[in-house]
């Protein structure tokens, strides 16, 4: 054995025995790390976001220090070292033994102090080995120096942590490349490099550590790279870091005077003396270029280890500090030294006691620059691990080994092809046919080349290529290293796995660094020279160079993406979600959007997210934050330094597309965040203007922008104020994608981040530079708004709650100094923290809102992606949360709605019998104020009606669970729909009280003979009875003699004059028109019952414009809608005409105004001229004054006094018997009195709220649903359609929507009606009302007005009666000639008459309900009734009645007043009668298509000219068009052109359309599952 070995291991016994083993264990305890030892400690432990990791508060205890530490360190805060005992150390001044023999330490050391070696050596000895890298990585970024090796704990080996340091790459410009501008990026412990060693005997009083960092900070502010006693903690006695070897590296910048050294060095630096630490010693010794022993005196075992040394001549520098004279014993231990090695004078510095550090430092700067010109051979780190092993060192890496052979199998895969070959032939699915499907969907969205084919059958032959793409790429086998790659991510240690990537990752950096350095040279040199193709092909080379994990992460994603189904797919494949869910939980970032193809692997992003949705207990509520920016301006490390992780940073355009990490909050943050999951977005960088010129590059930034932006809560906008072309283009990109969200009820909130920008600039500047800001973000927002076609947006403000103060950040520049060697600003980490913490503040959800869990954030992102694809992205969006927000609020705004008519039409009932009930011995002008009164009091409970409608809307508004943020732009639509509905119900009630006057005087003057001739008759009884009674006769006498009586009393009865209807209507029909030239034309009118008697047919001369009479010719749409207008109004004279009552004026004024309503609408497609309009009122008024002549004859009829008395003959008759006979006729007369007078009246009260009823009961049964919105009874009524499979139903749908829906509507309430007597029973329950209200009018009428029952004799029979009709004056309207009829000559008295009447009404009450059980004939009833069910529920479904201006689908926009209409599915246009005008063939296209296209189209509104297609609003500004949201959406209509191809063709007079291919093979059922998915039906 040689004396070097015998040394090195009597040393090693000598290391093992001075170190107590339980010192490491203790120290852990007495910090709290305990549980981490060894290597437990995850760096996932620091992602989190809690109270701690927000807001840095000082450290109370021990055991706080380390993760305070850590969370500073992963902020790069170059205070972390310096700042962990601040809090705990009491207010004392500690001496420091200036003389003490270790440089680093002093022996009064308190308990409650640590020094930060010690801390830093633990926290590699707890943290896992993914956790010592990054440590490693942060502390090579704040300029601190790293372990190289670690000192043992528990009697094991020191380790040389190659693994920790692996991870550090380094860019440096050696003085050789000067010139060239050239530099290296190499991986630290891969480079050979110059290595300098410095260790200390016992006896130093020099601080190698301070010296060193003066050594190293030359020319820039003094750094502590190297920890010493004069910083704070340094003089804290260590418990565990003697033995620690730390390195670091100098690096030039090429910068001639700025550089210390010409080449790269590094230099490494041994804690404690080398006795103590003998195989360090040894090791550094072995490895190092050369070694500095610093030293006041050496000890004799000192002595026997330095002169065993070899190679010390070369290798051995001896930096002697001399205290004393020469021939002092310390000075004569040196000398003895020197001599025995023989070490010339060259290589022994001795420092005066007079020498400062700066002095020393200076030599020492010289001898070493002297020893870089002599060096031969350098050894890297990586080259350093034999020498470790022969030492017997451990080294960390060696625990990683499986895992790097299998990165290098992957890797060793490559071979010598170039990567982009690799790339095709191992990761085939993210190659062309993946960047092809990507061009292809968005070609489907924006038909920019479909040449001559038509659009429809274009978008079947992309379908069918994305089809055949698809099947080529679901055969795809994955590659070796690809099944190897999975493999390895499977195993259950997921350390395992970490280890597996960092490898990976390691291996793929170190293969293509110098090609991508040499790139990034080449593609800043082509920036600065403006060479577009250049610039363009190095940029796709950049892209095609590019492999890393990413590339297999995102192939495993394909590998899914473009499996079969889930049921058949494998059973490896289907865990892949799985996989990728864990990962993204460990803090892995997830590849939302790949940036080389530009293109959403949907189905494999929404898998993985539920996945974790079902991981975390499906509690995955989520705050998005975004951070967009130009390239290479820092995000991804403002990102890095907000939250402490690592999304990829280097030069050149490092992150590609969009890539989404997930950090968990803590549960002391849930509740006040609102939210389970902060999820951050790091994006490519926006192209720079050096890129701008390249094709679609402000296109596809637009697209990222509005795509993260939209799924954002928050975005930071990284801008350089410096650069004014830059900020241009950024502010232009991010202020379009907020005014896009703006339009689709998105609010994110806005950051502005303006980097290298001093904190401390003065007040005004800032200012300035913010009020310039603002100036910009008003120029973008204009231009903005114009490429939107939103010119009310005029700044903005209008877009975003901004503000100039609160919304802008100042962050300093991240290096302080000139790098490579330039430390972490701590002013930037500072600025950073400050930021972060009022950002989370100002994004703090409110805890009532309805928070997007994974599955809403997955239908978002689904739909901004479908809306990105198109040019015209607002008028593109369609989301099924939007969509379901909106239906939501549609329903309870119906529900509003009907509680508003109820309510007024019960009111309007109870007026109606009111007025009814008014004194007929009063004047005309009493009435009339009575109806006065009337109106005023509906105008004001109307006005109630609507204030209250108006809270609930703005309530709603309120409410935290119905997502109305993303429907806030219809709010005023809805508001604007009540004061709509409120002018409607007004107008209609104040109409109706006109009508119930009218009638009134009607009734009137009726009675008025009926009383008349019945004073006549009961004068001729009572005479009649008078003459009789003087002699005694039978009761055959009695009835010839009344026989003979009356036959003379009613035999010259005449009734009420008969009115010119027709000649009313005719005059009505003048006014209207109010022209004179018109009247000219009206007064050849002799007969208007002669008009409308043969079928309406339009002519050429009811059009002006030489393209409508083209279009008339060709199409005879007029026609239609003329016809659709004359069934319409004809359905609502007949209507009019069912109901009992007379013909009033009012009647043909309401029909006049639906006419002029159905023209307007008919206007928007058709240019019509006043001829039309004539002859369509003529033909109209035609028909109605047919029809009410015979209303009016029958209401005569009804109502002839002869025919009123000879109802009351038989009565007449048994009244003058018993009266001749002076019988009781008590109860015959009670029966009288119900029958005539009560039964009437109870019939119009069941009948006057029926109406009302049946809706009610509809609206709350089981079919309540199909009435809930107008969108879920279009999906209902058209599922029908399908299912009757009947072509008529089809065109009265298509050509005469009103129709259909009134008659579907009326069907429906027939069947719901017929259902176990539903009808019956709605009935009973008003009988139930009434009975219950007569039965109680009866009992308080027989109380007098002193309080006492009415006198018991006939005459209060009367004042009963009075009594009854007060107390029933707004329920029901009793005939006055019935009563004074039916009780003529009552004899009883009163208490046997309210007796009798009781009983009368019980049998009414069986009798009515035996009728009600009996009647089948639910269709006259409906008919009969004064407030029509099928109207009212029309009311609540038809909406606005208008219909899309290409292929007349119906807007079902909620409210009445809504600004833009809507229809969920639109259909081919040659279903709305559109054909080709050469060919004669029915149109295929569908308009949602077209409008997205480049076609064109012309009709009447464009004058006969062209007009694009997409620009279709600027004649339809009311419509919104968007496309369809899947391409199944419109099966429905596509399967119906198919079906009934030649019978629409028959029917419109047209040729059969050539429908594609791909549409006749729609089946019946994929019809049904379009119209379900379109209506989002589950």
């Amino acid at each position: 054995m040689s004396g070097f070995d015998a040394q090195r291991n009597k040393g090693k016994a000598l290391t093992m025995s001075t170190r107590d083993p339980e010192s490491l264990l203790s120290f852990l305890v007495k910090l709290g790390l305990k549980d981490f030892y060894p290597n437990k400690l995850k760096q996932q432990s620091l992602f989190e976001i809690n109270q701690n990791s927000i807001e840095e508060k000082e450290v109370l205890s021990l055991e706080e220090i380390p993760l305070s530490f850590l969370r500073k360190l992963f902020k790069i805060n170059a205070e972390c070292r310096s700042s962990i005992q601040s809090s705990i150390r009491p207010e004392e001044n500690i001496e420091e033994d200036k003389d003490h023999s270790d440089e680093d330490s002093v022996d009064d050391s308190r308990d409650d102090e640590v020094n930060p070696l010690d801390l830093i050596v633990a926290l590699f000895h707890c943290a896992d080995s993914i956790l010592q890298q990054e440590m490693a990585l942060k502390m090579s970024m704040c300029q601190f120096s790293l372990p190289l090796l670690l000192p043992s704990g528990n009697k094991s080996q020191c380790t040389l942590m190659l693994w920790a340091l692996r991870d550090i790459v380094k860019e440096w410009r050696p003085h050789d490349m000067s010139e060239s501008r050239g530099f290296v990026e190499d991986n630290i412990v891969q480079a050979n490099i110059p290595f300098f060693s410095f260790v200390r005997l016992k006896n130093s009083s020099l601080s190698k550590s301070q010296i060193l960092n003066h050594v190293l900070s030359s020319g820039q502010q003094n750094c502590n790279i190297f920890i010493h006693r004069d910083v704070e903690g340094g003089a804290v006695k260590r418990e565990i870091a003697n033995g620690l070897v730390e390195v670091c590296w100098y690096l030039p910048s090429g910068g001639g005077k700025l550089d210390i050294f010409p080449e790269p060095t590094a230099f490494a630096n041994l804690r404690g003396g080398i006795c103590e630490s003998l195989t360090q010693f040894n090791f550094l010794f072995q490895v190092s270029t050369a070694t500095f022993v610093f030293l006041d005196s050496v000890e004799e075992s000192e002595h026997r280890i330095l002169s065993s040394l070899q190679d010390v001549k070369s290798k051995l520098f001896l930096v002697i500090n001399r205290k004393g004279g020469n021939d002092s014993e310390e000075m004569m231990s040196v000398k003895r030294l020197v001599d025995e090695l023989g070490l010339p004078k060259n290589r022994v510095k001795v420092n005066r006691k007079s020498s400062n550090v700066a002095e020393i430092s200076k030599k020492l700067c010289e001898v070493i620059k002297a020893s870089l010109l002599d060096v031969k051979d350098t050894m890297s780190i990586e080259d350093m691990v034999g020498k470790a092993v022969e030492l017997g060192l451990s080294v960390d890496e060696s625990k990683t080994d499986a895992q790097r052979k299998a990165a290098e199998e992957i890797i060793d895969d490559i071979g010598e092809r170039s990567i982009l070959d690799y790339k095709k032939q191992n990761l085939s699915l993210q190659g062309a046919n993946w960047k092809r499907l990507s061009k292809l969907e968005k070609e489907e969205c924006r038909l920019k080349t479909s040449g001559d084919s038509g659009l429809e059958e274009y978008k079947c032959k992309l379908q069918e290529e994305k089809r055949q793409i698809r099947q080529e790429q679901q055969k795809c086998d994955a590659s070796k290293g690809m099944k190897s790659f999975i493999k390895c991510l499977s195993t259950s240690d997921r350390e395992k796995r970490d280890i597996f990537l960092k490898w990976m990752k390691l291996k793929f950096n170190t293969h293509s660094r110098v090609e991508l350095s040499k790139l990034r040279h080449k593609f800043k040199e082509q920036c600065e020279k403006k060479d577009t193709k250049l610039i363009a092909e190095l940029d796709q080379a950049l892209v095609d160079s590019s492999l890393g994990t990413e590339h297999y992460m995102r192939d495993m994603g394909l590998i899914y993406e473009f499996s079969t189904s889930i049921s058949t797919t494998a059973d490896e494949i289907s865990q892949l979600p799985g996989l990728a869910a864990e990962m993204l939980l460990d803090g892995y970032p997830l590849e939302l959007l790949d940036g080389d193809a530009s293109n959403v692997p949907e189905r494999w992003v929404a898998d993985v997210l539920m996945e974790l949705h079902k991981k975390v207990g499906q509690r995955s509520r989520l705050l998005v934050l975004t951070v967009l920016g130009v390239q290479s301006t820092g995000k991804s490390t403002l990102l890095n330094t907000m939250f402490g992780v690592q999304f990829p940073v280097s030069s050149g355009r490092c992150t590609r597309g969009a890539f989404m990490l997930f950090l968990k909050v803590g549960e002391d943050l849930k509740s006040e965040f609102n939210c389970d999951f902060i999820v951050l977005i790091d994006t490519e960088g926006l192209k720079a203007p050096d890129l701008a010129q390249l094709e679609d590059s402000y296109e596809h930034d637009n697209q990222l922008a509005t795509f993260v932006i939209g799924l954002s809560d928050a975005t930071i906008v990284n801008i350089a104020m410096e650069n004014a072309a830059e900020m241009k283009d950024v502010l232009q990109i991010a202020v379009h994608a907020f005014l896009r969200m703006k339009e689709i009820g998105k609010k994110p909130v806005c950051h502005f981040v303006h980097q290298n920008v001093s904190s401390v600039s003065a007040h005004a500047k800032n200012m300035t530079d913010r009020k310039h800001l603002l100036d910009q973000l008003n120029e973008m927002t204009q231009i903005a708004a114009e490429m939107e076609n939103k010119p009310s947006i005029k700044e903005f403000t209008d877009v975003l709650d901004y503000d100039m103060d609160k919304n802008n950040w100042n962050i300093p520049g991240l290096w302080h100094g000139t790098p490579p060697m330039a430390p972490v600003n701590t002013g930037y980490s500072e600025a950073v923290a400050d930021f972060k913490k009022n950002l989370l503040q100002t994004v703090k959800k409110d805890p009532g809102n309805e928070v997007s869990q994974i599955p809403e954030f997955l239908e978002w992102m689904k739909s901004l992606w479908q809306a990105v694809k198109y040019e015209n992205f607002i008028f593109s969006f369609r989301n099924t949360l939007v969509a379901q927000a909106y239906d939501n609020l549609c329903k309870e705004f119906s529900q509003w709605e009907w509680e508003f008519r109820k309510e007024i039409l019960t009111w309007q009932a109870q007026a109606e019998v009111e007025i009814l009930n008014a004194d007929n011995e009063s004047e005309v002008e009493t009435w009339n104020r009575l109806v006065s009164g009337k109106k005023s009091e509906v105008s004001d409970k109307i006005t109630d009606q609507q204030t209250t409608m108006r809270k609930q809307i703005s309530d709603y508004y309120k409410l935290k669970d119905k997502r109305v943020n993303l429907i806030e732009k219809y709010k005023v639509d809805f508001l604007n729909s009540v004061r709509c509905l409120a002018d409607e119900i007004k107008h209609s009630v104040l109409a109706q009280l006109d009508c119930i006057l009218q009638l009134k005087l009607s009734l009137k003057k009726v009675q008025d003979i009926q009383r008349e001739y019945r004073v006549v008759i009961e004068q001729k009884v009572m005479k009649l009875l008078s003459d009789c009674n003087a002699s005694t006769l039978t009761e055959e006498e009695l009835t010839q003699e009344f026989e003979k009586m009356w036959a003379e009393a009613t035999g010259n009865v005449s009734g009420l004059r008969e009115r010119d209807i027709a000649a009313c209507i005719l005059k009505q029909l003048t006014k209207d028109f109010g022209n004179h030239n018109v009247n000219e034309a009206l007064k050849k009118v002799t007969d208007l019952k002669e008009m409308g008697t043969v079928p309406f047919k339009t002519k050429r001369d009811h059009v002006d414009t030489v393209m409508e009479k083209f279009k008339h010719l060709l199409k005879g749409d007029l026609q239609s809608v003329a016809d659709r207008i004359i069934d319409s109004c004809t359905r609502f004279v007949r209507d009019k005409v069912k109901t009992d009552g007379d013909y009033q004026d009012s009647f043909t004024k309401d029909l006049l105004e639906q006419i002029d309503e159905s023209l307007k609408q008919g206007n928007n497609h058709h240019t019509t001229n006043i001829q039309f309009e004539i002859d369509l009122k003529l033909h109209i008024c035609g028909i109605a004054s047919r029809e009410f002549v015979k209303m009016h004859k029958r209401f005569l009829s009804d109502n002839n006094p002869h025919t009123q008395l000879e109802k009351y003959k038989t009565q007449y008759l048994s009244d003058f018997l018993a009266l001749y006979k002076k019988e009781d006729h008590c109860q015959r007369k009670a029966k009288g009195f119900v029958q005539s007078c009560i039964k009437p009246a109870v019939k119009q009260f069941i009948c006057g709220s029926l109406g009302v009823n049946i809706v009610d009961d509809i609206l709350t049964g089981s079919h309540s649903a199909e009435y809930g919105s107008r969108t879920i009874f279009q999906y209902n009524i058209q599922k029908e359609l399908l299912q009757q499979e009947d072509f008529k139903s089809f065109v009265r749908y298509i050509a005469n929507y009103e129709i259909y829906v009134k008659d579907w509507i009326f069907e429906h309430i027939l069947q719901k009606m017929s259902e176990d007597k539903t009808l019956c029973k709605l009935k009973n329950n008003n009988l139930q009302v009434i009975d219950k209200k007569i039965s109680e009018a009866i009992d308080r009428a027989a109380i007098g007005e002193d309080g006492a029952p009415l006198p018991d004799n006939k005459e209060s029979i009367t004042k009963l009666i009075s009594n009854m009709r007060q107390h029933l004056i707004k329920d029901i309207s009793l005939s006055v000639e019935a009563e004074k009829t039916t009780l003529f000559q009552i004899q009883s008295s009163c208490h046997s008459f309210i007796k009798c009447l009781k009983d009368s009404m019980k049998e009414l009450k069986d009798q009515l309900e035996e009728e009600f059980s009996n009647s089948d004939d639910i269709t006259e009833t409906l008919n009969k009734l004064p407030i029509k069910p099928q109207d009212l529920l029309f009311k609540r479904v038809f909406g606005c009645g208008r219909q899309c201006p290409f292929c007349k689908a119906p807007c079902e926009a909620g409210g009445k007043d809504h600004k833009q209409h809507h229809a969920v599915i639109h259909r081919p246009k040659g279903l709305g009668r559109f054909r080709c005008e050469s060919s004669k063939k029915l149109v295929t296209s569908l308009c949602t298509t077209d409008v997205h296209s480049d076609r064109v189209f012309r009709n009447s509104d464009t004058k006969g000219e062209w007009h694009p297609y997409k620009n279709y609003n600027e004649y339809y500004p009311d419509w919104i068009i968007p496309p369809d949201s899947t391409i199944e959406a419109s099966d429905y209509w596509k399967y119906v052109l198919v079906e009934y191809n030649e019978r629409f063709a028959e029917k419109y007079e047209a040729k059969p359309a050539d429908v594609p291919e791909a549409w006749r093979r729609l089946t019946k059922e994929q019809a049904l599952k379009g119209l379900r998915d379109a209506f989002n039906m589950k």
